[in-house]
């Protein structure tokens, strides 16, 4: 059922806030409360490198403010996209949804069926192969994977390094976020490289998968012939010991290797697993489900989990591809006010896309209203900043690329009024420059002056909301 949001859209609120007035009675009079610093002011002065856009909804204000600092200027909307994908997911499929992964045996095939539970993990498979041998059957002659509940796309952003593990590939069969976690240690002149399905308490070895050191100028280097995945690691990067994620690239058939060998731990035999893309009737021996989709939601903003964000959204749209999926998304979110269209693109639901594009002003909007509506309040991560007392009381979604820094969600006065924000800073020749790399030179003292001017103007929006 559509929501309507128009009537929920509180006024906007910007750079002025009004000072307090003294008590009434002079005999209990105190000194006036200092008026709210002027987050232009702390703009000007913070000295960041680039460009930073801010605006805040405060509720009972109609009128719009006469000031804004490049409210509406678009700006790559990093991880806050996640915020906007939370609402979307749980409007179209409710806070009780649960995505369900299946053994189903359909003639003399055993099928591992999917659901598209993008936080699946070797433990669950674990659980799966121990339900499996308690039925006490003979195992068939076939083994399967099933992958088609999503699209199956090789990575979130092309753009991205290829060995990042937080832009694996997406596919009805995800396991562990589809990443496979890679140890080495030197042991003469050499070193002992190990691949594992690396769960709380299983952690069994991958063998669709391989590594081995190279001498090379590329950190990492990548291939695969649709049945294994080979890596090679840069000899001289990798030190004396360490360990590191990498992403998935095959899902299917690493999840089938996995269950292959949890059920050879339970006793029985199955064969080597092969891919299918249509999913026959058949009975179901067991199944797992996740957990339900407001927890999923709670982790996937406090943990900022890019798979679970764009699986989410898929689910929840129905599209082929992240493209079509973010465009859907955005129709949701800008029905009841076309307005808010204005230069926004999303390009996908977890933000790691270089092309998704909105304002702080349209963002803050949209937090205000259907934002509010879905409870994301509720779930949003408390004081993300991690400031030191006396912080105003915030629950928002930081968002991170390089050279980009943002922050949107919610800010408490103190008197309990709470109003809509989002902070949204970038220095564009700098980020242009440095897409897809790991960690370029001068990110991390940037990120943190973003920061402090974050911190400084939730306070000015905190103490301007009385």
């Amino acid at each position: 059922m559509r929501i309507d949001r128009r009537t929920l859209l509180a006024g906007l609120m910007g750079a002025a806030f009004a000072p307090s007035g003294a008590l009434a009675d002079p005999l209990a009079a105190r000194p006036p409360r200092r008026p709210p610093a002027d987050p232009r002011l702390l703009l000007a002065r913070a000295g960041l490198p680039g460009k930073a856009g801010f605006a805040l909804i405060r509720p009972g204000q109609p009128t719009p403010p006469q000031h804004l600092a490049q409210a509406t200027t678009p700006i790559a909307p990093a991880s806050t996209v996640k915020a906007l994908t939370a609402m979307y997911a749980l409007d179209r499929l409710g806070a009780a949804h649960r995505f369900r992964t299946r053994l189903i045996l359909a003639g003399d095939m055993l099928i591992l069926a999917g659901g598209g539970d993008p936080t699946l993990s070797t433990d669950d498979l674990g659980r799966l192969a121990a339900d499996l041998a308690a039925l006490g059957r003979p195992m068939p002659a076939r083994f399967a994977v099933w992958d088609g509940a999503l699209p199956m796309l090789a990575q979130i952003a092309p753009e991205q390094a290829v060995h990042l593990p937080y832009n694996p590939s997406i596919s009805g069969m995800m396991l562990n976020f589809n990443r496979v976690h890679l140890g080495w240690s030197r042991v003469g002149v050499d070193y002992q490289i190990g691949l594992e399905a690396r769960g709380a308490a299983l952690s069994p070895q991958a063998h669709t998968i391989s590594a081995r050191p190279a001498d090379q100028n590329a950190l990492f280097t990548y291939r695969e012939d649709g049945a294994r995945e080979f890596w090679t690691v840069s000899r001289a990067a990798l030190g004396r010991q360490g360990s590191r994620w990498l992403p998935v690239r095959l899902p299917a058939l690493y999840a089938g290797d996995v269950f292959q060998t949890l059920a050879r731990a339970r006793g029985l035999a199955l064969p080597a697993p092969e891919v299918i893309t249509h999913l026959p009737q058949g009975e179901v021996l067991a199944y797992h489900d996740s957990v339900p989709l407001d927890t999923m939601i709670r982790d996937m903003l406090r943990y900022s989990t890019n798979i679970t964000a764009e699986s989410l959204g898929l689910h929840a749209s129905g599209a082929a591809d992240l493209a079509q999926s973010g465009a859907r998304m955005l129709d949701w979110l800008t029905a009841d006010d076309p307005g808010l269209r204005q230069g926004m693109r999303l390009a996908d639901h977890s933000g790691l896309s270089d092309a998704s594009r909105v304002s702080a002003l349209s963002l803050a909007r949209i937090l205000a209203g259907p934002g509010a509506e879905t409870g994301l309040p509720d779930l949003l991560r408390r004081n993300p900043l991690q400031q030191e007392a006396p912080a105003p009381e915030v629950a928002a979604k930081t968002g991170t690329l390089n050279f980009v820094s943002n922050l949107a969600g919610y800010v408490q006065g103190p008197s309990g009024a709470r109003g809509a924000f989002a902070i949204l800073c970038v220095d564009p020749a700098r980020r242009a420059a440095a897409v897809g790399q790991e960690q370029p030179a001068g990110v991390q003292g940037w990120t943190r002056q973003a920061r402090a001017l974050q911190a400084g103007l939730l306070s000015a929006f905190s103490a301007g909301l009385g």
